[in-house]
């Protein structure tokens, strides 16, 4: 590995249709702190580069790397194996050919790959050492040396890390390895007239569970990677099979492809799935509601003509809740057809259509910020938006996800921080016609692929996750259970039910441990209520401000504008640039485990006095 030196230029390249590759967020940050400036591939690069073998195609990406004079070149694929191992070949092979590497006469001094273990390890074989391969359990530090980084250039807070996640990893360590949880048995659920029929709701289990097990309710999102349409279908239907006859799993979210997503309902010719379960009709929605019995079912939101497939799900499979991400899953993100404020028009119509239904929203929001370098205060601030939208919009119910360890070097205590400001936040907008559920959920990046290592994280926060209301005996309500194999491998129903069984008795245990005062869960921490009012305290006032500037706030243009205004920070933003440049415009640091945007001093700003700067509120 040669060494970066000074003004060496990162370029990183994420696959077209691939959405699991935000970590390339995080490590551009990491790279920045050190000193070092890096360029993410817009859309025409991606697109080149999911056709590579195309001379117009290969030429592009030459160019892209020539005329931003990048010596270091990072690409990340998590999807098959076989196809990453393939993906990455054929960059390897035009550069060669292109005499691009430096031994060459060429600007690229390294290349980098991370995808999931079998991807990392086809790599490695092929190519022996010659080019550093990422897992994603490295830990901040291992990462930059792994890239070549100077030590003098890495940041002293990199390597500090906080004493209560430390202690939870040690409660975990000890759970995993006693193997008590394989004993863990499902509770039981039928306890009440409408279980598992048409006209159960996820409200009447999350009471009845409540009454009989005193546990949250549980849902996995799950769906087999097949090419062929027909077999991943049949696959599909058979997990659901064999997870309803476990019966560990309330909640069964469905893992349909970005092409089901993007495309329901049109002919879809040769266009790649994407992985995931391929859904295309109302048929086959009613053959998934009919295997998944007793569970519940839902499923993503259509990124097109969102109001009237929302219908269609009600009509099929009985959408336990309904999920929007608003500002997302659109242009913005390379995830669907919309504009971000087409797309907004649609949510609020979706809105409208929901609250008829009197089903539960999920603002399936705060953590898209968090991917693109968003601060602690937005990913509050866009959920808390979003509560009040729904009860504005009559929605009865609110489901308030919290995805934890986001980015993944985020500090255990600012996670209780985040998530106790927003549901203090929620709870506030609470009566007799809108009420608040809590469904906090593992990071998308957080596990190791490592299975031995991923157990402890699962069972680590699940400890993380009791602690945001230490005092409700009956929270949370939901969990959304994130397989620990994730980042090596497919979840498939072994996998799924071993991993709520981890969850199920890392919870019971902790709580246990905790009566018994064996465990401190920071109930008087100086340093975590000291963050939670000041996150409480600002997304406050950020409202009022809000209100006070910008008519309408709470329509989709008043939406847009909060976004395009940059009220939100998204300096890793991917497509729109253009559109929303004063939002790319901030600059964020992780400091002390926590996200905020800093000035050219890396020194915090305080929020609401950013925000007042913006509207020249001073």
């Amino acid at each position: 590995m040669v060494e970066v030196t000074e003004n060496e230029i990162f370029g990183f390249i994420r696959p077209e249709i691939d959405a699991h590759t935000l970590g390339i967020s995080t490590v551009s940050k990491l790279v920045e702190d050190c000193g070092y400036r890096v360029i993410i591939a817009d859309a025409t690069i991606v697109a080149a580069m999911a056709q590579i073998s195309k001379l117009d195609n290969i030429s592009l990406i030459i160019k892209w790397i020539r005329d931003h004079l990048i010596t270091r070149l990072g690409l990340s694929f998590r999807l098959d194996p076989e196809q990453a191992q393939i993906y990455f070949g054929k960059l390897h092979y035009h550069l060669l050919n292109a005499s691009m590497f430096w031994q060459q006469g060429g600007p690229i001094k390294q290349i980098y790959f991370a995808g999931l273990m079998e991807s990392c390890l086809y790599i490695k074989q092929e190519y022996s050492d010659r080019f550093p391969v990422f897992f994603g359990d490295e830990t901040q530090f291992e990462t930059l040396v792994r890239m070549g980084i100077p030590r003098s250039r890495i940041p002293v807070s990199i390597v500090e890390q906080s004493k209560y996640d430390i202690d939870r990893l040690s409660f975990a360590e000890s759970l995993i390895k006693s193997g008590n949880y394989k004993l863990f048995q499902p509770p039981y659920r039928a306890g009440y007239t409408d279980y598992g029929t048409d006209k159960d709701t996820v409200v009447k289990r999350i009471i009845s569970n409540k009454i009989k097990n005193n546990t949250p309710i549980i849902r996995a999102h799950a769906g087999p990677y097949n090419r062929n349409y027909e077999e991943a279908k049949k696959e599909f239907l058979s997990w659901l099979h064999s997870l309803s006859k476990a019966g560990y799993l309330d909640v069964i979210s469905i893992g349909s492809s970005q092409l089901s997503q993007s495309n329901f309902g049109s002919e879809w010719g040769d266009k790649p799935n994407g992985g995931g379960v391929p859904i295309n009709s109302e048929k086959d929605l009613y053959n998934i509601w009919q295997a998944s019995r007793p569970m519940l079912v839902r499923t993503y939101s259509a990124t097109r003509n969102v109001p009237q497939v929302a219908q269609i799900f009600e009509n099929t499979i009985r959408m336990a809740w309904h999920a929007l991400s608003l500002w997302w899953f659109n242009k913005i993100d390379g995830r669907g057809p919309n504009g971000v404020l087409e797309n907004l028009q649609e949510h609020f119509s979706a809105l409208d259509y929901i609250a008829k239904t009197g089903k539960p929203f999920e603002p399936n929001i705060p953590h898209h910020f968090s991917f693109r370098g968003g601060d602690d205060y937005s990913y509050v601030l866009s959920a808390y938006l979003a509560a009040i939208l729904a009860k504005k919009k009559g929605i009865p119910y609110i489901i308030i996800q919290t995805m934890l360890n986001t980015p993944k070097y985020t500090w255990g205590i600012q996670d209780l921080a985040k998530s106790r400001a927003l549901l203090k936040l929620v709870r506030e907008l609470e009566n007799q016609s809108f009420k608040v559920f809590h469904q906090p959920r593992a990071g998308l990046d957080y596990f190791s692929p490592d299975l031995d290592k991923a157990k402890i994280q699962l069972a680590a926060v699940t400890a993380l996750m009791d602690d945001i209301e230490p005092n409700n005996p009956k929270g949370p309500d939901i969990i959304h259970v994130v397989s620990y194999c994730e980042a090596r491998h497919l979840a498939t129903p072994d996998y799924i039910n071993e991993s709520i069984q981890i969850t199920l008795d890392s919870l019971t245990t902790y709580r246990e441990q905790k009566r018994l005062e064996l465990v401190d869960y920071l109930n008087k921490n100086y340093e975590l209520e000291e963050r939670t009012t000041d996150l409480y305290r600002e997304v406050k006032n950020i409202v009022s401000i809000l209100e006070k500037h910008i008519p309408n706030l709470y329509t989709p243009h008043g939406f847009y504008e909060v976004f395009r205004k940059g009220v939100f920070p998204t300096p890793y933003l991917w497509e729109c640039k253009d559109e929303f440049k004063e939002a790319i415009g901030w600059k964020t640091n992780i400091i002390n485990g926590a996200v905020n945007v800093v000035d050219e001093n890396n020194m915090p700003i305080i929020p609401s006095a950013r925000v007042r700067r913006i509207f020249n509120d001073i």
